[in-house]
């Protein structure tokens, strides 16, 4: 019989049949670059007419694009908070020129931080950007210290002789506070390089990025600033910068006095922070946890499955109802089906009462609405279709190449057991019970699809007195079943294979296969029926059997709703397991999310105690003491009160970039208070009393303290507004920074002067 080959798959892009070329990158090939080079050649095979132009050639799934998203997010975001950064130094500085000493040091910090990661092998990406994103902010702090405090000296020394020694002895005054202030951030920070697994190879760049923008902007403040500042007189004051001189006079003026009322109770605001600090422990952070906040890239898949003995055109007529649903979605940007099957790369799953649909939206500031809220509400309009015998499951693609457990799917329940009927009872039961949990969506069991499959029950004793192997049947029966290759011919410039099979209609049953005529290997070869030597029949038979640590296992799986969190998820689950009384030798367990998270969080209080310790350690050793270190270290926990009202503010739960901003935390807030208790041992070294001491270094700090807090929170303020695609990850790193650092200025200002007076030398 000649014709083409049987149909057993279509595959449609936007309604137009087609066909699916997929590639992929080697490990260490850029992404980018990649799909630049393919799109480029493919674009030179259209102007050589090497691909004829009536077929078109579209891409389904372009990672590039939301790693183009996501880098420009990043960009925009640095850019932005660089900006906002020199605005506020220009509002505290009222000079343009110092504004600009400020402006020129954040490229070159920039430039030794590209300098230093390209000495590590880094390139751009999310975390890098987003950490200079995070940085840029960060990269001014030792830069205002130095910058404000010549200036300081300039106006109050301008009338002296000698004037272009005061650079150089106010930069001394505080070089040491920046070489401790920058060392306690890297101690705090450079303990996460060194931890390994999943939290390792998504932080670790972005922690190498900020730890190399800290020590940029150092080395910048020490060298390149006293420079370009000795250059500036503090004469030819404009009358913006009298008028900001004259307002921070007075606000220094009322803090002094301020803080001169606190030192007569120090007890009494010791114990009122504590009190608050309690509050927000208990009351302030979020019970909800998560592993990683989810990526929106606007990516869905649905799968469909029909009843057993659709053909694949009744099988197209429903996935046509199916699409012409997403097509009216005005948020859907391409739509990409299977029907029949699936395809894997170079492999493919044919079955065709299957079928998938890949829809990607557009971005996220154009449609407006969530992907979980988008296949919320499509799942509704696909339920009052009421499609007959079709099961959609619907879910939003996570981080390509990330999973938090072992599983497909975000729930994941595995059962283990010899048994493969016993098995799928079990699952069955536990499918039920996660019924009844609200908010999982997609439930489904990794056995319940079963077929049917002929099976070949072979009488050994009469096939051996035949010479025939178990084997060589095998081989007969697929030959007549499937066919085989056995020569082809050329038409033109085509090679057309010749298959060798039986006709359908011949082995429509199993009493067909078992008519089948075989030849003996005996001599002379004796021709004889297949049902003499075995029995054919069909058997029930499940698609997929999978395995954990090499035993038989049935997942049952789950989708989250957009009311749900992976801890409430995996606390229910874990209920659901301890109620099942499970045969000997069956075990249920959950697929790892419990476990992720729960060595997350065993990470993140690790890696925060051991931030805590070698901050306490640098300060030891820089001050050989202990006692300035503890008063300084006495602003770190209570940046925690302000962590928990930024995060219940925004609605963020815990995860993991939630305790990385913790950990960075613990070393940056510290810059203020070793600036302040810096200023006031000199202040003593000058003979003023302790009270007098903690007066002036307050009245004469409080600028420099303001304008570090404000600028690094500027600085991170756009991402911690998550104005962008691909910034939902570093969102609460941001926003746990940002209300960290601005209660913990409150704190720096106000207890760490009243904890000085009680345990101070």
């Amino acid at each position: 019989m000649d014709g083409a080959e049987d149909e057993r798959m279509r595959i449609r892009l936007n309604g137009s049949p087609g066909i699916k070329l997929s590639i992929q990158k080697q490990p260490a090939a850029n992404t980018v670059e990649v799909v630049d080079g393919v799109l480029a050649r493919l674009d030179e095979l259209k102007k050589k007419s090497i691909i004829p132009g009536d077929i078109e050639v579209n891409p389904v799934d372009d990672q590039a694009r939301f790693v183009r998203r996501a880098l420009n997010n990043a960009i925009n975001s640095a850019l932005a908070g660089a900006v906002l950064a020199m605005l506020v130094v220009y509002l505290f500085l009222g000079s343009l020129r110092r504004t600009l000493i400020i402006g020129s040091a954040i490229p070159i910090a920039i430039l030794v931080t590209f300098i230093l990661m390209s000495g590590a092998g880094l390139t751009l990406n999310i975390m890098t950007l987003g950490g200079l994103a995070l940085g840029v902010g960060m990269l001014v702090d030792s830069t205002i210290v130095m910058l404000e405090n010549i200036y300081r000296h300039q106006r109050e020394r301008k009338d002296q002789e000698q004037t272009t020694l005061i650079p150089s002895m106010a930069a001394a005054e505080v070089n040491s506070a920046i070489v401790a202030a920058t060392s306690t951030n890297l101690a705090a920070v450079l303990p996460f390089l060194f931890i390994g697994g999943l939290i390792g190879l998504l932080f670790r760049e972005l922690i190498f990025t900020i730890s190399a923008a800290i020590a940029a902007s150092m080395m910048v403040a020490l060298t390149l600033v006293p420079a370009l500042a000795g250059r500036l007189s503090a004469t030819g004051e404009g009358r913006l910068r009298r008028s900001i001189d004259h307002l921070m006079n007075r606000l220094q003026y009322g803090y002094s006095r301020l803080v001169g009322v606190l030192l007569k109770l120090p007890g009494l605001l010791l114990l009122v922070f504590l009190l608050m600090l309690l509050f927000a422990y208990f009351k302030l952070i979020p019970e909800k946890q998560i592993f990683i906040p989810e990526i929106d890239e606007g990516r869905i898949t649905i799968r469909v499955k029909a009843d057993k003995g659709i053909n694949l055109m009744g099988m197209d007529v429903l996935v046509n109802q199916l699409e012409e649903i997403v097509r009216r979605q005005p948020e859907t940007q391409t739509l990409f089906s299977q029907v029949g099957g699936f395809v894997y790369g170079r492999s493919q799953y044919v079955s065709a009462n299957r079928a998938s649909l890949k829809i990607i939206l557009k971005p996220l500031q154009q449609r407006g609405i969530s992907s979980r809220a988008w296949v919320e509400r499509v799942r509704e309009e696909i339920h009052q279709g009421k499609l007959p015998g079709v099961v959609v499951h619907m879910w939003v693609q996570g981080i390509r190449g990330i999973r938090f457990n072992r599983g497909d799917d975000d729930l994941s329940l595995r059962i283990k057991g010899p048994d493969l009927t016993v098995l799928n009872q079990l699952a069955e039961g536990v499918k039920k019970k996660l019924s009844q949990i609200p908010g999982l969506r997609n439930i489904q069991n990794s056995s319940d699809e079963v077929t049917q499959e002929i099976s070949l029950i072979v009488d050994r004793e009469r096939a051996a007195n035949f010479g025939l192997s178990v084997e060589e049947l095998g081989r007969m029966v697929k030959l007549a079943l499937s066919g085989e290759v056995v020569t082809d011919y050329l038409e033109g410039d085509r090679r057309i294979d010749v298959r060798l099979r039986l006709q359908r209609a011949d082995i429509a049953t199993p009493a067909d296969v078992e008519s089948i005529i075989i030849f003996s290997n005996s001599e002379p070869p004796v021709p004889l029926r297949l049902g003499e030597v075995a029995r054919a029949e069909l058997v029930p038979s499940v698609v997929t059997i999978k395995h954990d640590q090499e035993q038989r296992i049935v997942e049952v799986s789950a989708s989250l709703g957009s009311d749900l969190t992976m801890q409430q998820a995996v606390r229910e689950a874990i209920k659901i397991i301890d109620t099942m009384d499970l045969p000997p030798g069956y075990i249920l367990y959950e697929g790892g999310s419990a476990e992720a998270m729960q060595k997350g969080q065993e990470t993140g209080i690790l890696l925060l105690g051991l931030a805590l310790f070698l901050v306490l350690v640098v300060m030891a050793v820089q001050y050989e003491s202990l006692r300035n270190p503890l008063v300084i270290m006495f602003s770190v926990p209570f940046g925690l009160i302000g962590v928990g009202l930024g995060l219940g503010w925004t609605g963020l739960p815990l995860s993991m970039p939630v305790w990385l901003g913790l950990i960075m935390l613990a070393g940056i807030v510290v810059n203020n208070a070793i600036v302040l208790v810096e200023y006031i041992g000199l202040k003593r070294d000058a003979g003023l009393g302790i009270s007098e001491a903690i007066i002036e270094a307050a009245r004469l700090r409080l600028r420099p303290i303001l304008m570090t807090t404000l600028t690094t929170v500027a600085g991170m303020m756009p991402l911690a507004l998550a104005l962008g695609e691909g910034s939902e990850i570093l969102q609460p790193l941001a926003v746990t920074l940002v209300s960290g650092l601005l209660f913990s200025t409150f704190v720096t200002l106000l207890l760490i002067p009243a904890v000085y007076r009680l345990i101070g030398r």
